[in-house]
């Protein structure tokens, strides 16, 4: 039987998971989703979220949500972009920051994406800063992993996509995974917390809405115009999709080992994937 526009995407994910020995995630474990606006979603990485099993447990503390004093009793937590910046001075911010002491001592699976990763780097006391040409990343770019991220994840896509104007430094101590022209650090790890600067979890429809209200964006030194948005997704998506839904997967529900990325074998056929 055909399945449903909606369910396709997530065929390859539809056999139920079994409650790991050990203490690792379950499908019953929700996965704590921190979000930066008002009208912000999950984009992508919550659908694929929600196909594993995992409930999501959303806080915005922009508007004043609390985050849980420990990760216990959740599969791991993923913390997404905004407009703000890591440098900013606003109590939300700084709160922020501090909490990510909790995932770093408890060793949990953490995932920050632009600025989420922004946060967990400046938490390990790296730099965030503009670019010092005042150049953004708004569009698709090329990333190159490391030796060590090829190790540790299988099948890194060429081109991801970006919409930010701030990098960070590596943070001591972490191990660099891939990196980029403009700015070199794309993403990193320390134990089972990782930051990436790129945005895998845009949906084509979240693309619409970020090219349409922030176009003064890609006007931007650097930046793409809206058009090569479009056309960069139509090349480059499929490969960062299949990269990120093997990553969530291997990061949430393997235990913790060199690599939390998919071999080659595990790798979700890119045909399988239909369009978001």
């Amino acid at each position: 039987m055909l399945l449903p526009d909606k369910d396709r995407p997530f065929a390859a994910f539809k056999q139920p998971r079994q409650r790991q020995v050990g203490g690792f995630a379950s499908p019953l474990d929700p996965v704590l989703i921190v979000l930066h606006g008002p009208l912000s979603t999950p984009g992508r990485v919550g659908n694929a979220l929600r196909a594993f099993g995992h409930p999501l447990d959303i806080r915005r503390p922009v508007l004043g949500d609390a985050l849980p004093e420990s990760l216990e009793g959740y599969a791991g937590a993923v913390m997404f972009g905004g407009p703000m910046s890591a440098n900013d001075g606003d109590d939300f911010i700084r709160r922020e920051i501090d909490w990510l002491a909790v995932p770093l001592k408890e060793n949990k699976p953490f995932l920050g994406i632009c600025l989420g990763a922004q946060m967990l780097a400046k938490q390990l006391g790296a730099r965030v800063a503009p670019h010092p040409e005042g150049r953004a990343e708004v569009g698709y770019y090329p990333i190159r992993p490391t030796d060590v991220g090829s190790q540790a994840c299988k099948k890194w896509p060429s081109h991801v996509y970006h919409w930010h104007r701030e990098g960070f430094d590596l943070p001591a101590g972490c191990d660099l995974l891939a990196e980029g022209d403009d700015f070199p650090i794309q993403a990193f790890r320390t134990g089972r917390c990782f930051g990436i600067q790129f945005h895998p979890d845009v949906t084509q429809a979240m693309m619409h809405r970020w090219t349409t209200r922030g176009h003064e964006r890609t006007l931007m030194p650097g930046a793409q115009l809206r058009a090569a948005h479009f056309a960069g997704r139509m090349v480059h998506d499929h490969a960062e999709r299949a990269w990120l839904w093997a990553f969530l997967d291997n990061w949430l529900h393997r235990p913790p080992r060199a690599g939390a990325c998919a071999s080659d074998a595990e790798m979700i056929p890119i045909t399988s994937l239909a369009a978001e």
